[in-house]
């Protein structure tokens, strides 16, 4: 029973793995191929999440019973930054306020892809999602 919860974990992790890598390679490829220059929000997130494709990578191979001390603070605190980039970038957020008033405007039109896609509902889902994911797997580890 207890090696089916840690394998149950161990998948949680890297499912919360392939996210935070394919946000990685996401964000890499809006930046040096579509050549998309990221906003200041843009730059927090992405501080939060190119670590986040290491430490749980090396928290896999062994599995380090660890790993959600590790990497939760990341995915939370990136998940924060996204939702005061979207609240920004919907409006919610008063012009006083805004971080990005040089260089990149954190809610400009190029934040959109495909014409209706923006960009921080992107990093919410990924942050979200990693969040979720290790969360549901601490209590498979430390039981």
């Amino acid at each position: 029973m207890a090696t089916q919860k840690i394998d149950t974990a161990w998948l949680l992790i890297f499912m919360a793995w392939l996210i935070a890598m394919a946000s990685t390679l996401t964000s890499l490829f809006f930046s040096e191929i579509m050549l998309l220059e990221p906003c200041v929000l843009c730059w927090y997130q992405r501080i939060c999440i190119f670590p986040l494709a290491i430490i749980l990578m090396v928290g896999l191979f062994p599995l380090d019973k660890n790993i959600i001390k590790y990497a939760l603070p990341f995915a939370l605190i990136g998940l924060v930054f996204t939702l005061y980039h979207i609240a920004l970038f919907y409006g919610f957020i008063p012009e006083g306020l805004k971080p990005c008033t040089q260089g990149i405007p954190c809610d400009d039109d190029s934040m959109v892809l495909f014409g209706f896609l923006p960009i921080p509902l992107l990093s919410l889902a990924a942050f979200a999602g990693i969040s979720i994911l290790l969360l549901m797997a601490k209590p498979r580890l430390n039981p």
